[in-house]
């Protein structure tokens, strides 16, 4: 019986260890919200009786890279799960309520405050209504909607029907990291912040999250080089950009990832 329980007792640790990085993910997703929602106040115009103030965000690039730490531990979770050999229906609900955050909202707030940077540099700035800030959670919404569609579909075992939600929240982190530390060759900050475009692209990840298009996973049924060839292809394209484009490599590599899954689709959706 002592031996039985143990056993018990090692069985079920190993079940949480993965639950531990779920939540470690959902942590860090929570972390970069805060950090989206700091602000410093700049003095837009002032004299002896009119001042007038405009709060910044001052950490979008910290909130970024947290959501960057919550992709790895995202991949950790599963990774160890598969280790442990261990999977649960409660794992897998638990990882898709952390994506949500930390791939969904998190992001959305770094839209938020993208938008509100764009409207700032126009005549009347100050005074635009928050209505057309909050098209940047459609994108929240978007991903909510395609985890639970996730959820509830057992054929998406080495491949997706949509975008994945963490390849969209990373798209969204680098934008921060660009207009920090540069976008390599390429000056694309003014792009960054122009409503259009983010509206735009609101519009488009959010669809292609929700939509069938077959995407493939970085999941091995075997390791031949001839059944991963989309894989190597896309991590050569990883290293390359990322050595030559800094953190406009991301953006790269998301656009390399749609157009090899679906330039392969008979393969990614076997």
């Amino acid at each position: 019986d002592r031996i039985i329980n143990e056993k018990a007792i090692t069985l079920i640790m190993k079940k949480q260890i993965p639950n531990l990085f779920t939540l470690l993910n959902l942590v860090f997703g929570c972390v970069a919200i805060v950090f989206a929602l700091q602000t410093e106040s700049i003095i837009i115009y002032s004299n002896d009786e009119f001042t007038s103030s405009f709060n910044v965000p001052e950490n979008l690039s910290s909130a970024a890279l947290f959501i960057f730490a919550s992709a790895l531990v995202d991949f950790l979770d599963g990774f160890v799960a598969r280790i442990f050999k261990v999977s649960s229906d409660m794992g897998k609900q638990l990882d898709s309520l952390a994506d949500v955050v930390s791939f969904g909202v998190a992001p959305g707030v770094i839209l938020y405050q993208l938008l509100r940077m764009s409207f700032i540099k126009e005549e009347n700035g100050l005074d635009t209504s928050v209505i057309w800030l909050l098209p940047a959670f459609i994108l929240s919404c978007a991903s909510a909607y395609r985890l639970a569609k996730f959820n509830i579909d057992i054929s998406q075992s080495y491949s997706f029907k949509g975008v994945p939600t963490p390849a969209v929240g990373l798209l969204i982190a680098s934008f921060p990291l660009m207009l920090h530390y540069g976008g390599g060759l390429i000056n694309i900050n003014q792009w960054l912040i122009n409503k259009w475009v983010l509206y735009a692209l609101i519009m488009i990840l959010s669809w292609l999250m929700i939509s069938k298009l077959p995407i493939m996973a970085f999941k091995f049924k075997d390791y031949s080089i001839k059944n991963n060839l989309p894989k190597i292809i896309l991590v050569t394209i990883a290293i390359l950009s990322a050595i030559l484009l800094k953190w406009l490599a991301v953006p790269v590599i998301f656009i390399a990832y749609i157009i090899l899954s679906l330039a392969l689709k008979n393969k990614t959706t076997t």
